[in-house]
């Protein structure tokens, strides 16, 4: 089921919406109106919000107030009327989104109250108090209204009729205590039958001494939805042409197919056919069988990645506030007693926690917590698994093997998560055990991994491994290690990916384990080719480049590891920050080596940074590269171009400079543009680009010339979705998608997505939501049509993953006009006055002067208007009619018309 909040029934105006629309159009006729007061009705449960007593003074108006209709009416409040609101909806002050609700009058005359249901208490994420079947019963049935105190004990609920506010209030202790950011599974969409692809298409022709070469990629994701089932397939083509008597190649290649669905009862998701493990227990690998997984998506925001839990205990009603690196993330209310805490986001590498407990009588109590983060580091109680079946794919294989692999993790405590795991096939076992901990001195995972390989015809391999991984963040000297891992595996000890490879090679009669370099590895199965030289490239590029390093073919046994991603805030005087990795192989000599050194900073609008990267493979010998780097925007506007230069010096490649200049054009800066100038080791090369992001995809262009050579690229990317109501086209679409569904609505922006406009068949195409979470999609009515209204300008939507959710947006239709109209004796109607279509629909309201702003009428026809007299009179007069033909169908310029007296009728 939908949390989307699209309309369930036509839109009523009401009278006390009718009150803000006379004081709107008294506005844009030219007239003005003082506010009138909101009182408060002790007998509802939705109370207005309070603000006393105003009198009208008729005077104000146009004409010294003469011939206005009764305003008494909003002399003592603002009345809420029964009907249907489309209101923001607030619990404890929290924004949940927008709905439309229903507002029900206990009795004839007495001001209306909120009615809730099912569907809106969903989406605050409250449950009735009494679950009693009478209870459920009135809220699943339309026709009830049950107040919000009569589902949540001592909950109360204010609508601000100015500002269509709906707050509601529920006391502490009457909350379900949900997460935060917690949608119930009932509520997650399934999203519509469809058919979707991405494409990604890139064409790269270079020419030199005379010849030339074009290179083409095409990557497509396809994909169809069917239910819960979602089917999906990721492959790609390459084409290269012929060149200096290299025949022409081409190669296509699937990268995954499977079908995959939700499993909520269980956390988890099912996919079958080709994929690939999530890597997080043991190295991913491509397996062609049935896998069984937790989704950490489907928990609540606040609940995906590592927090502690804050637990303690308050002698009074107490607040609690959670700070972090001198950030309040947190604050709550708590009862007398003990309080748990375990909704907090995830930060990060985290910083100690400091916990303050603000007692009633004012008493301060504070503590710390611990709290520091590596990958394998889980909540208290959260469980994730992972099952799969199947054969080994990805690999030059002759006879890929069935495997097995089943991982589990869980969370024990703040302190400490454990986890293990076993994978193997025939010839192949291995386990792994772990731990991760969580202290004052930072974040430490270790586990021990065990394997035994049995090679054909060779000596069986032995061996283990053990894997050290620490994070901390040091908020006192700002200094934060994201991540410093070891590893160390004895001679005998092969992952599954490499047991599979030895054992291939092993029954081949190949040493799994000799050493000697081996050729280019190929792209895509293409051999990579290029018609310029390594220095020329470089130029172009205007970048270092380094050319492709031989290795070794077979099987490179990794003895040891070490990799370091460090931070160094300096304050205003910018940041340091260093990464490095560094391997070393038992059947291989020498070490391969690769750290960088970096400082980034800025002087006013001027952004510089200088940085230091040595690069040294086993064999080859060693080169260090020294860049600086200054960038500058050329003005204070949001789009203009940046200017940036670089300064580059290596042993390989010499000294390199370029100069590049790009920037932005369009009001969401859909169009894109650039150019460089580089020099360096006796060359020159200047390039240009432009490209544009639009509602149905992008495209680029570019061109460089050097000396002797050139090139040109064109890329152009963007989705198709074919659904029930046609085909619709828009940008590079992620895993979850939404399909805008306004009627009419050609032309409206989608705010929450860049560059994205409803279609001339009412639909847009949203390229990215979150699962399993409630997304927000507003539509700016700018550029709408004059004749089309949105109804609502924001929905939400909560969709499985993977799904194209169908969000709607109701919308009218029809001419607008200005009406003025008169009595037949010359009089203006009188201000305030309703005007109704002959199915008694309100149109509008009359202004000042007689004139009326009516939506939704037909080319010709008859409308009445209604009021009261000072003595309290029903009174009623029609007036007909008829529109210009020429020009557009939207707003006309003002027609004159008269109203002729009718009899009113009642109601």
């Amino acid at each position: 089921m939908s949390t989307r909040v699209a309309p369930t029934r036509p839109y009523r105006p009401v009278a006390g919406g009718r009150a803000v629309l006379v004081v709107a159009i008294a506005m844009a006729l030219g007239g003005t109106l003082p506010a009138a007061a909101r009182a408060t009705d002790a007998t509802a449960d939705t109370a207005v919000v309070p603000t006393g007593y105003a009198d009208f003074d008729p005077s104000l108006l146009s004409g010294a107030g003469q011939n206005t209709t009764d305003l008494s009416r909003f002399e003592h409040g603002n009345p809420v009327l029964p009907g249907i609101y489309s209101a923001d909806v607030y619990l404890n002050d929290a924004w949940k989104g927008r709905a439309n609700v229903r507002f029900a009058s206990p009795e004839p005359g007495a001001n209306a109250h909120a009615c809730v249901d099912e569907p809106l208490l969903g989406q605050l994420g409250l449950s009735p108090a009494d679950a009693k079947p009478a209870l459920l019963e009135r809220l699943r049935n339309p026709s009830a209204c049950v107040a919000i105190g009569e589902a949540i004990s001592g909950a109360s609920a204010n609508f601000d009729m100015a500002g269509l506010r709906l707050d509601i209030s529920i006391p502490q202790a009457s909350l379900d205590l949900l997460p935060r950011g917690y949608v119930n599974p009932r509520y997650w969409d399934e999203g519509i039958p469809a058919a979707l692809l991405n494409y990604n298409l890139n064409s790269y022709r270079t020419r030199s001494q005379g010849q030339a070469q074009t290179s083409t990629y095409l990557g497509l994701n396809a994909g169809l939805n069917l239910g819960g089932w979602h089917f999906r397939q990721d492959s790609t083509a390459t084409w290269q042409s012929a060149s200096g008597g290299t025949p022409a190649r081409h190669r296509w290649q699937t990268i995954d197919a499977y079908v995959e669905r939700d499993l909520p009862a269980l956390g988890a998701r099912v996919t079958v056919g080709d994929s690939y493990t999530d890597g997080t227990v043991f190295d991913s690998i491509g397996l062609r069988g049935v896998q069984l997984r937790t989704d950490d998506r489907m928990l609540p925001q606040s609940m995906r990645g590592y927090a502690p839990v804050v637990r303690g205990v308050a002698q009074t009603n107490a607040k609690v506030t959670v700070s972090q690196n001198g950030v309040q993330i947190y604050q709550t209310t708590v009862a007398p007693g003990p309080f748990t805490i375990k909704d907090l986001y995830p930060t990060g590498y985290g910083g100690d926690l400091l916990v303050a407990i603000t007692e009633a009588d004012g008493r301060v109590r504070t503590f710390a917590v611990p709290y520091a983060s590596v990958s394998q580091l889980l909540r208290p109680g959260i469980t994730r698994f992972d099952l799969a079946a199947g054969r080994l794919r990805g690999l030059a294989l002759d006879d890929a093997p069935d495997l097995v692999q089943g991982t589990v993790q869980r969370g024990f405590s703040n302190l400490f998560t454990g986890y293990a795991g076993v994978d193997g096939f025939d010839g192949y076992a291995a386990l792994l055990v772990g731990g991760a901990i969580n202290t004052r001195l930072g974040a430490f995972a270790l586990d021990v991994s065990g394997a035994r390989t049995r090679l054909p015809d060779a000596d069986t391999q032995t061996g283990t491994s053990v894997r050290l991984s620490y994070s901390k963040l040091v908020p006192e000297t700002q200094t934060v290690l994201s991540v410093a891992a070891y590893r160390y595996s004895t001679s005998g000890f092969l992952g599954l990916a490499d047991a599979a490879l030895a054992r291939d090679l092993a029954r081949r009669g190949l040493d799994p384990f000799r050493s000697a370099l081996r050729r280019q590895s190929p792209v895509e199965g293409v051999p990579q080719q290029s018609l310029l030289t390594p220095a020329q490239q470089a130029t172009l590029a205007g970048d270092a480049f380094d050319p492709a390093q031989p290795a070794t073919v077979g099987l490179a046994r990794q003895r040891s590891s070490f990799t370091l991603t460090l931070t160094q805030r300096l304050g205003d005087a910018g940041s340091l920050y260093a990464t490095g990795s560094i391997r070393d192989y038992w059947n291989q000599p020498g070490t391969d080596t690769q750290f960088q050194f970096g400082y980034n900073n800025r002087y006013g609008r001027l952004s510089y940074s200088l940085s230091a990267t040595r690069v040294r493979s086993a064999g080859f010998r060693d080169d260090t590269e020294f860049m600086l780097s200054l960038s500058l925007p050329l003005g204070e506007d949001a789009r203009v171009p940046t200017l940036t230069l670089n300064a580059a010096h290596s042993r390989d490649l010499g000294d390199r400079g370029q100069a590049m200049l790009n920037g932005s054009l369009g009001d969401a800066g859909q169009f894109t543009y650039g150019g460089s100038v580089a020099g360096g080791g006796g060359d020159t090369a200047g390039t240009v680009n432009a490209g544009y992001r639009g509602s149905y995809g992008s495209v680029d262009a570019s061109y460089g010339q050097g000396s002797g050579y050139s090139q040109a690229s064109l890329s152009a990317g963007g989705a198709v979705v074919i659904h029930a109501g046609g085909v619709t086209f828009g940008q590079l679409m992620g895993d979850t998608v939404g399909l805008v569904h306004a009627p009419g609505a050609a032309g409206a922006s989608v705010s929450s997505a860049s560059g994205v406009h409803v279609d001339r068949h009412g639909y847009a195409l949203l390229p990215y939501l979150m699962p399993y979470t409630l997304n927000t999609v507003r539509l700016d009515p700018k550029g709408l049509p004059l004749d089309v209204q949105l109804k609502a300008t924001s929905a939400q939507v909560a969709p499985h993953a993977g799904a194209v959710a169908l969000v709607t947006f109701q919308t009218d239709r029809g001419r607008t006009v200005i009406l003025q109209a008169r009595r037949p004796d010359g009089r203006a109607l009188p201000f305030g006055a309703e005007v109704f279509n002959a199915q008694g629909v309100v149109l509008g309201v009359v202004g000042q002067g007689g004139k009326i702003l009516a939506r939704g009428v037909d080319a010709r026809g008859e409308l009445t208007a209604r009021w009261q007299d000072e003595a309290g009179n029903a009174q009623a007069c029609s007036l007909r009619y008829a529109l210009p033909s020429d020009g557009p169908t939207a707003t006309r310029r003002v027609v004159q018309t008269t109203c002729l007296p009718s009899t009113p009728r009642n109601g």
